[in-house]
């Protein structure tokens, strides 16, 4: 029987990072309240030199070797962090990935992005077997400075590998999804920072985590038994527990334990890179495999993705013989390590430096941006991209 799932996936984050202890002593907040109550401890910021392609780029290098990119024939970038009114993201990554011939285009509905990417993958997959997709969530999630949600600010990706046998996990056929109108998170064109109903968007996020999760045992007569662990959306790591804690009396208190002993895991990658959108809940994912020492084959995930506005879909994946092959713990774990870590004046700095929106030519700095791949320039209201590796070979 051919399966299809995620076979590989990849990760960036920007170099430089706010501790968010610093962040609340500046705000005169109690630090407990970012640490604790809200579950972070810091938050990557994008320099300039970095966008939603790039970052995408970036975080798929790892996936791409000679057969892949001949094989990639569909190339999905979710995300809420466009850089153009018209011309897809996925172009850009197209060419500076050098992908040839590939079904390229962008998908926006809030953090739901990167999901329905991944479920348009499965679907072409399964049609066209021999075939692979790349499925990128890409965003920086920008709130204001001094706003109250400054503290779930983040920039990041996540890329994933899509393929028919695929090493890493497969994914089941059986998802449920509810969407409605609802106004709990928008950002309109003339803004460049969103607007949310923090309270409200929590609530509306617990109610379509419920609903979806009631609408899959009803189909599935499965139970909360028949799960390892559950991933959740992150826009910060408190808020997948919220939602998690409505359905932990389903399980035995043993069951309830190893649920949220993997919760926690699978906050560790988000607690230090911070909201992602799009790639908040693959972040999770990614945390979880490479931080548990408790998976194994066989094991089945449950992930829960939540787009503002609004969608959800749940969704579950069987862990593969094998899976840790295709993980990249130690890179990940140095990919933190070496970020610089801000001033709050370089923060505020750094977060108020904008691009020139009247066409004219701009050089950024790119002293503190050893990525691979970057934004190098804007010339005529075009952006500029640059390959800084060879690991990029087009």
């Amino acid at each position: 029987m051919m399966q299809i799932g995620i076979d590989k996936m990849g990760l960036f984050t920007p170099n430089t990072y706010l501790d968010l202890v610093m962040l609340a002593n500046a705000r005169g907040v109690d630090p407990d309240k970012f640490t604790i109550g809200i579950g972070q401890d810091q938050m990557a910021i994008a320099p300039l030199s970095q966008d939603s392609v790039t970052m995408g780029v970036n975080a798929a290098l790892d996936l791409l070797d000679g057969e892949n990119r001949d094989n990639i024939s569909l190339l999905v970038l979710g995300t809420e962090s466009g850089i153009d009114q018209s011309k897809a993201g996925a172009l850009y990554i197209q060419r500076l990935l050098g992908l040839q011939n590939a079904r390229a285009f962008e998908i926006k509905e809030a953090c739901y992005g990167a999901t329905a990417g991944l479920m348009t993958a499965y679907d072409y997959v399964t049609a066209h077997p021999d075939q692979k997709a790349l499925v990128i969530g890409s965003d920086i999630a920008r709130y204001g400075l001094e706003t109250p949600g400054e503290v779930t600010q983040g920039a990041g990706a996540v890329a994933m590998l899509v393929s028919a046998q695929p090493r890493l996990m497969v994914l089941e056929p059986q998802t449920t999804v509810h969407s409605a109108d609802v106004q709990d998170f928008w950002r309109p064109n003339y803004s460049k920072e969103a607007f949310a109903r923090g309270k409200y968007s929590t609530e509306q996020y617990i109610d379509f985590f419920q609903k979806t999760w009631a609408d899959y045992r009803n189909t599935t007569d499965r139970t909360i038994a028949d799960f390892k662990a559950l991933c959740f959306h992150l826009p910060y790591t408190k808020m997948g527990l919220k939602a998690l804690r409505t359905i932990l009396p389903e399980a035995t208190e043993a069951q309830q334990a190893d649920l949220l002993a993997r919760y926690q895991e699978s906050t560790l990658y988000s607690r230090q890179i911070g909201n992602i959108y799009t790639g908040s809940l693959y972040l999770g994912l990614m945390s979880l495999l490479e931080q548990s020492q408790q998976l194994q084959a066989g094991d089945r995930i449950g992930l829960f993705s939540y787009g503002s506005g609004a969608i959800s879909e749940f969704f579950t994946a069987i862990l593969q013989p094998n899976f840790e092959t295709q993980l990249a713990a130690q890179k990940h774990a140095d990919l933190l390590a070496k970020r610089q870590q801000l001033t709050m004046a370089e923060y505020e700095t750094q977060f108020q430096t904008e691009l020139p929106e009247d066409g004219s030519a701009f050089e950024i700095d790119l002293t503190v941006d050893p990525s691979p791949v970057v934004l190098t320039r804007m010339k005529e209201h075009e952006r500029i991209y640059e390959v800084l590796t060879q690991a990029v070979k087009p």
